[in-house]
């Protein structure tokens, strides 16, 4: 026992210590304790309080390193067994140690890939995935992961036979709803790996097991779950070349306008369908009737009585604002019969709502082409006239009667509001009649140049690049001859020099000394 006590100390020093562990102090560790010892100690019953949990945390840090990692080829039997152990912190480290032989290859072993293989560690890996507990099926699940990016594993991952045991989709047949879904999880994980990995998961009909998944089932759940990878699915940046869209849109489009859909898979779908479309090269891929039949979608859902709950309402905004971040998705969202964008330029300057109104604001920037090139904010003549007109039409409709005083309006609330409205303002100021606007509210200019507005740094710097657009529209422009906006020109060249954070008001500031009260 007292063998076990020096262990136990040892271990938990070095499983603690902070700071990685060198190639140095693990080959002194292990001289003391060779593995041998420590493997048959986590198999021997203690009554030392975080015993086994102490001895895999070191384990674990000892297989990291480059000399630790050269050691497990030796140990392979050993590493098969603690796969096959009842504890599931075993299992969890047996998968990671895994993951440390694959990560930690050396060019003169051995394959790793061919000693999983003879070993027959990969079936193991694939019966965590559908029948352990979630800590240790994710393991298994980043190990199969780092076995990808092997050339030779291909094969293994990716068998040509259908029926084989570990082809996955064979496994997701077999499975359990939520073992199901942790197969797709594998699955979306291994195509976010690379491009040729993606066209393995594409070519194996893996992707496909998705859009089963959605249409086979009506447990909300599950369809929450799959949402949600596919959430994942479409932040790949290679996704767009793999991932069918037109069916993917298609199917979110029927989500958003069923009648019978829970309110929140309805949510889920449009911000999925919202990042989608918010990537100007998916036109390329996506037929355009398609979108414009999900923006409709979006549309109709805005005007029906569940979507009164605050929440959702600025979900379905939001959605209009990612799909009109784009140049072409910009032309859609404003030139719908009617334009859905109605919707995001009568919640933007609506103070009854001061949610739906952030949202409304960001929203209208991204449609406004605040994220795009300069060369690209204007769109088509049809959304342009389109745009101009939402915005008027609010304000000859309000207590303002014009855009100016909207603007103005915007800037006179809270900080947060003011930094949609900078993004806003910057955006809109590309168009002549947006410019005017702006010039023709003193109050406007006032604040953008004032750099004593804002002391958050995200506010300031929004400020600040709303007054250079200001500057660089206003240089461009009729006005820049115009006697009478002299002063105007100055106070925003003035501005721009000055930068986003200098102001007159602390520019002479000192820090105040003084002695602690308790001296």
């Amino acid at each position: 026992m007292e063998d076990v006590n020096q262990l136990f100390d040892a271990a938990f020093e070095f499983a603690h210590y902070p700071g990685p562990q060198g190639d140095s102090s693990v080959k002194e560790f292990l001289d003391r304790f060779p593995l041998p010892v420590i493997f048959n100690a986590l198999q021997t019953e203690t009554d030392i309080p975080g015993f086994e949990n102490t001895l895999v945390t070191c384990l674990e840090r000892v297989f990291k390193t480059k000399y630790g990692a050269s050691l497990i080829p030796h140990y392979m039997p050993v590493l098969q067994a603690g796969l096959k152990s009842n504890s599931a912190v075993v299992k969890s480290l047996a998968c990671k140690t895994v993951t440390s032989l694959l990560e930690n290859r050396d060019a003169n072993d051995v394959s790793p890939v061919q000693l999983i293989v003879s070993n027959g560690i990969y079936p193991l890996l694939l019966e965590y995935i559908i029948k352990s507990d979630d800590e240790v099926a994710n393991a298994a699940s980043e190990t199969i992961k780092s076995l990808a990016r092997f050339p030779d594993a291909m094969s293994v991952i990716f068998p040509t036979d259908t029926n084989d045991a570990t082809h996955l989709g064979n496994l997701a047949a077999r499975s359990s709803s939520l073992a199901r879904v942790r197969v797709l999880s594998l699955i979306v994980k291994l195509f976010s790996i690379s491009p040729h990995v993606a066209s393995a998961v594409k070519n194996s009909g893996l992707l496909d097991l998705l859009e089963a998944e959605m249409k086979g089932t009506k447990d909300t759940l599950v369809i929450l779950n799959v949402l949600e990878l596919y959430y994942e699915l479409v932040e790949v940046v290679h996704s767009s070349e793999f991932v069918p869209q037109t069916s993917l849109i298609q199917m979110f489009c029927s989500i958003i306008s069923g009648t019978s859909v829970d309110l929140f898979l309805k949510l889920r779908a449009m911000m999925i369908s919202g990042r989608l479309l918010s990537r100007e090269n998916i036109y390329n891929t996506v037929d355009e009737n398609c979108v414009k039949a999900l923006i409709s979608a979006i549309d109709a859902s805005l005007e029906s009585p569940e979507m009164n709950d605050t929440d959702a309402h600025e979900a379905a905004l939001d959605a209009l604002g990612q799909i009109g971040s784009t140049t072409r998705g910009a032309n859609l969202v404003l030139s719908t019969t009617p334009p859905a964008a109605r919707h995001v330029v009568a919640s933007a300057f609506d103070r009854s709502a001061l949610g739906k109104q952030l949202a409304a604001l960001h929203a209208l920037a991204y449609i406004a082409g605040e994220t795009r090139p300069k060369s690209s904010r204007i769109v088509d003549e049809k959304a342009e006239e389109n745009l101009r007109c939402l915005i008027y039409d609010v304000a000859a409709q309000s207590t303002k009667l014009t855009p100016s005083g909207l603007f103005l309006s915007v800037l006179q609330q809270s900080s947060e509001m003011r930094l949609a409205g900078y993004r806003t303002l910057a955006a809109l100021v590309s168009r002549p009649w947006g410019l005017m606007e702006i010039l023709s509210k003193e109050e406007i200019i006032n604040i953008v140049t004032d750099a004593t507005t804002e002391t958050a740094k995200i506010a300031m710097e929004g400020r600040y690049n709303c007054c250079k657009a200001i500057h660089e529209a206003f240089l461009c422009s009729n006005f820049v001859d115009d006697p009478r906006r002299l002063k105007t020109g100055e106070k925003l060249q003035e501005a721009v020099r000055s930068g986003p954070y200098m102001s007159k008001k602390y520019r002479d500031a000192r820090p105040e000394v003084m002695m602690a009260e308790g001296f």
